[in-house]
Parts: C-alpha cells; structure tokens; sequence
C-alpha cells in the first residue's frame, strides 16, 4: 500500500475524488493508536457554486476556512453540537471542494474500534455514516486542518479498483434545502458493501 500525496488532492474534478476513493484505507493515530477503515461510501461538494456546501457563494468564516486551502488537509466540522463529521479538502487554493468520508468497513485496530462505539465490530452500524466514522476512527476537531500527508491522518491506495456497475451514483443526503442542487448524484457508494449507510436510495 503507499500512502497518498498532496497532488492527489490537488485534482479539480471533486466528482473524480469520491469515485476514486472507494476501496481506499483511512488510518488515524491518536493517542499512540492506529485505526483504519475501509472507505466505502462518500460524497462531493463542488464549491461555491454548490448550494448544498458551507461555502456556498463564497462565505468565508473561521469555520469553513480550512475549505478554501490548497487540497490535502482534513475538514472537521461540529454538525447540530453533537457528531463531528470528516471531509478531504480538494482542488486548488480559495477552490473550497471537498469529499465528505460517509461510511467505512473496519480494517485496522478493530478492538479500539469497537471500545470507541462501544459495540462488537459485527454490528454494520460500527462505521456506518459519517458521525460513525469519525466516532470509530477517533476524529474530532483536534484533527481539523491535519495535513493528509502526515503521521496523525492519512489516506492508503490499496490497488483496489471497482467497474462503474460496481459503484452507485445518487443523491447526498440531508442537503434538501440545495434546491436542484440536492438531486444531484454526488454520493457514491459500493453496491456490494453492507457498511453503506442508507443504500436503500439506490
């Protein structure tokens, strides 16, 4: 496996990101341990012109300003005060795209997996949805902005590749207020994998 590189991120076509990175392993450190799932399930935000994102239109705040780096660092963000939700900054710098990590399968570091959700690694809802796998993988804000390239949160290629029929194209979910936007099919996920979360949209 090698460990994916800031140019990676770099690429422009968000839409191109979230396919590619189906089958791809996330890790994390923290506190000395290493855990890492699977990815499985994801969804693109385009930028500014994409009404479903926080940066819709341009706004800038000190909450979305990791979105407009260069690509290649982590999006961390609070949502409702409860779940912390993890996103791949894409694209170029003031580009803010970026890839919201929806579901994974467990892969690494099982045991401390199943400590942090406090269920048997069995249960699919282990790392099934975003607040999941942040919960899972150890993610919160102490990891926004993290370079992907470093020791704390990065990204594997595994050699792993799927067909087009392999992989589902279909709405994001929750982003109704995007107007037209919200019919988009920005989230893909792999049909055969029984971590996606609500694969039943398909």
């Amino acid at each position: 496996m090698k460990k994916l590189e800031a140019s990676y991120y770099q690429n422009p076509d968000v839409e191109f990101l979230a396919r590619d990175l189906l089958g791809k392993i996330l890790f994390t450190q923290k506190d000395g341990e290493v855990t890492a799932g699977v990815i499985v399930e994801t969804e693109a935000y385009f930028g500014i012109a994409d009404q479903a994102p926080h940066a819709f239109g341009g706004r800038r705040t000190p909450r979305t300003e990791p979105m407009y780096r260069q690509g290649g660092i982590a999006y961390v963000y609070l949502c409702y005060g409860i779940h912390y939700l993890f996103n791949i900054v894409a694209s170029g710098e003031d580009e803010p795209s970026c890839v919201l990590v929806r579901a994974v399968e467990p892969f690494g570091g099982q045991e401390i997996i199943e400590s942090r959700r406090h269920m048997p690694i069995s249960k699919i809802t282990i790392t099934s949805g975003p607040a999941s796998v942040a919960k899972a993988l150890g993610i919160d804000l102490s990891f926004n902005r993290k370079d992907l390239t470093g020791d704390e949160i990065w990204i594997e290629d595994a050699g792993i590749s799927y067909r087009p029929d392999e992989i589902a194209a279909v709405q994001r979910v929750g982003v109704a207020y995007a107007r037209e936007h919200a019919l988009l099919p920005l989230r893909f996920y792999l049909k055969n994998s029984r971590y996606v979360s609500k694969p039943q949209r398909n």
